[in-house]
């Protein structure tokens, strides 16, 4: 029985990794085709998005049949529950390079009203708290977890940054008040990437610990 149950685990976290690696995936061109004023990928990457929703419900799939079969405890339930958290997190990373992508088809063709520094930045700082969370999950890493929590910091002061910036070209003209809320949405989807991504490590810590933000819970 342990040995079928290690096999399952094994098929979770390759699933865990291919998901992790495609929405991390997501995060990057959403930003390139931001970036580019791709409308072709940015359409690609509203497309793929279903394929994300599908590696979610496998990998719940693979969960609840472990949960059924395996009936674990203990450690081994945390894990399996902690799994089904972070996938819900990253089905909605997907979901907001989806959203991001939207708005980038409604810009495409306008010059932006001001050189796009900070989103870039966010959008890089998203990515690596991705890939850093997974690792950690793989690795069973709690120190790269709680990196990847303190870094969320960087993203919300990002996001200040890029409001405070346009909110000011909306004040100096009225005329980039479209563009300017069309770019804070942006941002705020890229903030929220980061709130999903801190929600990932903070699944990995609970996983090994049983604490979820510090409060005791299996």
């Amino acid at each position: 029985m342990r040995t079928k149950f290690e096999e399952q685990l094994t098929q979770l976290h390759d699933k865990i990794m291919e998901m992790g690696a495609a929405v991390e995936n997501a995060i990057a061109d959403a930003n390139n085709a931001l970036m580019g004023q791709d409308v072709a990928l940015a359409q690609r990457i509203i497309d793929s998005d279903d394929q994300i929703d599908i590696m979610e419900k496998e990998i719940e799939s693979l969960c609840l049949k472990l949960i059924l079969q395996q009936q674990p405890v203990a450690g081994d339930l945390r894990l399996v529950s902690a799994i089904l958290k972070m996938t819900t997190d990253m089905e909605r990373i997907g979901d907001h390079a989806s959203d991001i992508s939207e708005i980038t088809i409604m810009l495409a063709g306008k010059p932006f009203i001001k050189k796009l520094e900070h989103i870039p930045q966010m959008a890089e700082e998203t990515m690596k708290m991705v890939k850093k969370s997974i690792d950690a999950f793989v690795r069973s890493d709690i120190k790269t977890a709680d990196e990847v929590i303190a870094s969320d910091d960087i993203v919300d002061d990002l996001f200040e940054t890029v409001k405070r910036d346009l909110i000011a070209l909306i004040k100096e003209n009225a005329d980039n008040g479209d563009q300017a809320i069309d770019l804070i949405m942006i941002a705020k989807y890229f903030e929220r990437i980061g709130d999903h991504a801190t929600n990932l490590a903070e699944w990995v810590v609970f996983s090994l610990t049983g604490k979820h933000k510090k409060i005791k819970i299996m």
